[in-house]
């Protein structure tokens, strides 16, 4: 689980959160873990 965090995190827009909505910053992290698992 832990890893997988760590994975999410290296995406700037995740760490940073850029977005100002919380369905916006909920969608970014959904597909931030799509594409690590895919990867």
């Amino acid at each position: 689980v832990e890893r997988a965090f760590c994975r999410i995190k290296d995406f700037r827009r995740v760490a940073t959160r850029y977005d100002k909505l919380a369905r916006t910053y909920t969608a970014a992290i959904a597909l931030a873990a799509i594409v690590t698992w895919w990867l």
